[in-house]
């Protein structure tokens, strides 16, 4: 393969395109998964008998009742199953579970001739339970004991003689919650079994071979029986990459059973119940600082709510370790990580997957302590960022550290954050009532899967006899733009115009052994396999078309669809041209291409290695307005400056940071998930289970200015097009919303205290926080030496 990162003469990645179905999408003709049941015959419907019980054995399960009701075909159950009963990949999630192990598990599915049919029959089934003891909250998981999976711990140098050493020394709590996908589109499965008796399932998922592995072991059957494929997705943000191979899969059985094809389609409040949300987390933490505010060690416990199995929860847990260091260097340092098991849903992926937990928790500890050591909160994470030459506490050089400080140093010149101080300072002055701040946060997010063999990707591309183009590569589309920019890489590496490349359908008999489309990682895989295998076919033309130029294959070049040679101005051959050549003289116009990231290597069990091809690097200031009476607030102004090496399509790549920074402040401002954790009947039940009770975050919560650069001369050696990845990183962004509400609470204070704020920051929240601050004694002159930084305060305390 040639050089990843060199791009030829006007390249079309780097050109701002519309989204691929971006026409499709506002003019509401874009297909997805549930809408191909209208092109379907005699489809049946699926609906869950869902517990009423956060654990309990299943005692009894009598289907007779709905097999009277009109329009009920069948009922699934465990019997049902020819293959093995299980819709993970740990053999830890029964799909037709005998132990209920959270509130609302489906227990069996119905199949009606319509929905309402189903419903009617789940409503018929009658169900016996025997109630069993219950963990639901962190606190409650680590006073019972209660956890699952690895423990891993990331270290360097010795924490303890550290903090001992330290001059100053704070510690804290810190309790964050967790966040619903609330993808527009829910899970949805569309299964048929063909004559031949091949098994096609048509579903919402971010990782076809997976979903193809989960049916087929559940049916019995070979992979190769099994074909999944993937039109597009209506978002998903991890929602989408381990959940839906058991709805796939009792679409699949019951498409098998009954021979006919079976539609299964989550409602709201079905897939709130249903599915994984992120991990909420619990950290301890104890900081060490020097004199001049330079940390000097930390220790830190991070416990994570996995929910009642693992899913996805040990990797997630090791990038939370390893992204603990978020942008700073840290010389001594130990992390412990551990997963609660309670009777929740099985947390799962979302966008971040771990890192912006881990990320949290150092801003926390920064934003707590700079005002116990004197500081502006921004110069004390300025002073602590990494050098060139330092390398993460898991032992991976952090290469481009200097762009770190470009980033802040272009951000901060861009925003007028200096002029914006003097203001905000006239401003609070002015209003007792109302307290306005602006902070600003860095990002370094590691890019890559850290299962190392994730990392490889795989394309299949078509070049027809017209000169037409024709791909199809193993990611999926979730509306984040993945095939608008493969089809830019594709026509960059054939010199074909973008009109001239379409776009098939993600399947798994097209490209096989897929990895998911997570990990910021679509367009590095799938880009660098879509590039070579342009390039290969390329080469096969080029040996054509030095025949006809009389020049070596070397000398040809391809360009907006014209094929010449250096130097040449008065000779080309048009690419259709030159494709129908090469069609009569046998030379093959399709290739398979592969791309595997290299420089890899992890050990988890040691959490030592070099598990990132790169990092990204982001910065972000917001302002934010608080009113004293009620804690509410308002997002005045955010102004980012982001990595993203040279852009493959700059207007993807900005929308999904101002998507992604609007998602993360959702998290960590608004968004509130809720289980009822009484002792009554409810006991486990989720109870924001809609837009009417989960606050999602709205135009109205957008920054009223909002302003997004992408930093400049930033090419990433080894990487498709010198990009990099987009799609998580501005997320960790909205770090900068948390803290400038954690300035404007102090803003009511007397100065010099470490305020404590929830997570979410709700309005809710942001009150009693200010309540705390207004009864805050001035802070008096501390000795030098150790002090521990207050406890956590309860509201009403």
């Amino acid at each position: 393969m040639r050089s990843l990162a060199e791009r030829p003469v006007d390249p079309v990645v780097g050109v701002p395109v519309p989204h691929e179905s971006a026409a499709l999408h506002v003019t509401g003709t874009a297909l997805y998964t549930d809408d191909l049941v209208a092109r379907a015959r005699d489809v049946l419907h699926a609906w869950p008998v869902q517990a009423p019980h956060a654990h309990a054995r299943v005692l009894a399960l009598c289907t007779g009742a709905a097999l009277d009701v009109p329009g009920v075909v069948r009922v699934l159950t465990a019997a049902d199953v020819p293959g093995v009963n299980d819709s993970g990949t740990k053999h830890d999630e029964p799909l037709f579970p005998e132990e209920v192990m959270f509130h609302g598990q489906a227990v069996c599915w119905v199949l009606g001739e319509t929905q309402e049919a189903a419903r009617l029959g789940a409503e018929a089934v009658e169900a016996g339970y025997e109630p069993l003891p219950s963990v639901l909250t962190l606190t409650e998981a680590i006073q019972a004991g209660s956890f699952q999976g690895m423990r891993p711990t990331v270290s360097r140098g010795d924490a303890d003689a550290g903090l001992a050493a330290s001059a100053h020394r704070f510690s804290g709590e810190l309790e964050l919650g967790g966040q619903e996908h609330f993808y527009l589109e829910t899970h949805a499965s569309l299964a048929h079994v063909d004559e031949a008796g091949q098994v096609f399932v048509q579903s919402s998922t971010q990782h076809p071979t997976e979903t193809q592995e989960i049916v087929a072991h559940v049916l019995g059957l070979r992979s190769h029986e099994v074909t999944v494929q993937c039109l597009r997705m209506g978002g998903a943000f991890g929602g989408k990459e381990m959940q839906p191979h058991g709805f796939a899969a009792v679409a699949a059985l019951g498409a098998v059973l009954t021979g006919r094809p079976v539609r299964l389609r989550l409602n709201r409040t079905q897939d709130i119940t249903l599915t994984g949300k992120r991990h909420p987390f619990h950290a301890r933490w104890e900081a060490g600082f020097d004199d001049d505010g330079r940390l000097r060690a930390l220790r830190a416990t991070l416990t994570s709510d996995g929910g009642w199995s693992l899913d996805l929860s040990e990797p997630v847990l090791a990038r939370a370790l390893c992204h603990v260091d978020n942008a700073y260097w840290l010389p001594d340092v130990q992390v412990h990580g551990r997963i609660a098991r309670t009777n929740k849903t099985s947390q799962t992926a979302f966008r971040g997957f771990g890192g912006p937990q881990g990320m949290l928790v150092i801003e926390e500890v920064l934003g707590r302590c700079a005002p116990l050591l004197g500081l502006d909160p921004a110069e004390l994470r300025r002073r602590n960022f990494y050098a060139p030459g330092q390398s993460t506490p898991y032992g991976q050089p952090v290469r481009h550290a200097e762009r770190l400080h470009a980033v802040w140093h272009q951000l901060l010149e861009r925003a007028d954050v200096e002029r914006r101080r003097g203001r905000i300072a006239a401003f609070n002055a002015a209003h007792p009532d109302v307290r306005r701040a602006l902070a600003v946060t860095p990002v370094k997010f590691g890019i890559s899967f850290n299962f190392t063999a994730f990392n490889q990707a795989g394309a299949l591309v078509h070049v027809y006899k017209d000169g037409s183009v024709l791909i199809n590569h193993g990611g999926t589309e979730m509306g984040q733009g993945l095939h608008t920019k493969m089809r830019q890489v594709a026509a960059t590496a054939l010199g074909v115009p973008l009109a001239s490349v379409r776009l098939a359908p993600t399947r798994t008999d097209k490209v096989p052994n897929t990895s998911a489309t997570a990990a910021s990682s679509g367009s590095d895989l799938n880009g660098g396999a879509v590039k070579n295998a342009c390039e290969q076919i390329r080469d096969r033309l080029a040996e054509v078309a030095a025949r006809q130029l009389n020049i070596h294959p070397d000398d040809v070049r391809f360009v907006a669809g014209r094929v010449t040679g250096i130097g040449f101005h008065d000779r080309d051959i048009a690419f259709e041209d030159l494709v129908r050549d090469a069609y009569f003289q046998r030379v093959s116009l399709w290739a398979a291409g592969y791309y595997r990231t290299e420089g890899l290597h992890w050990d988890s069990s040691r959490m030592q290695g070099e598990p990132f091809k790169y990092f990204s690097y982001g910065a972000a200031v917001s302002e934010v307005e608080v009113d004293g009476f009620t804690g509410a607030y308002r997002l005045l102004r955010t102004d980012i400056v982001h990595d993203v090496g040279d852009s493959l399509s700059p207007l993807i790549d900005v929308g999904q940071i101002e998507g992604g920074f609007v998602q993360g402040a959702g998290w960590l401002t608004l968004e509130e998930l809720r289980w009822d954790v009484s002792d009554g009947p409810q006991r486990g039940r989720l109870a924001t289970q809609a837009a009417s009770t989960y606050k999602l975050p709205s135009f109205s919560e957008m920054p009223e200015e909002f302003n997004v650069h992408l930093f400049e001369q930033a090419t990433e050696s080894g990487v498709v097009y010198g990009s990099k990845a987009v799609g998580e990183p501005p997320l960790m962004l909205a770090l900068s919303v948390r803290e400038a509400l954690r300035e404007a609470v102090a803003a009511f204070g007397p100065g010099g205290r470490s305020v404590e704020l929830a997570s979410p920051a709700t309005p809710e929240a942001v009150f009693w926080a200010v309540r705390e601050a207004r009864r805050a004694e001035p802070a008096e002159q501390e000795p030098a030496g150790a002090r521990a930084a207050p406890g956590p305060a309860r509201p009403g305390s």
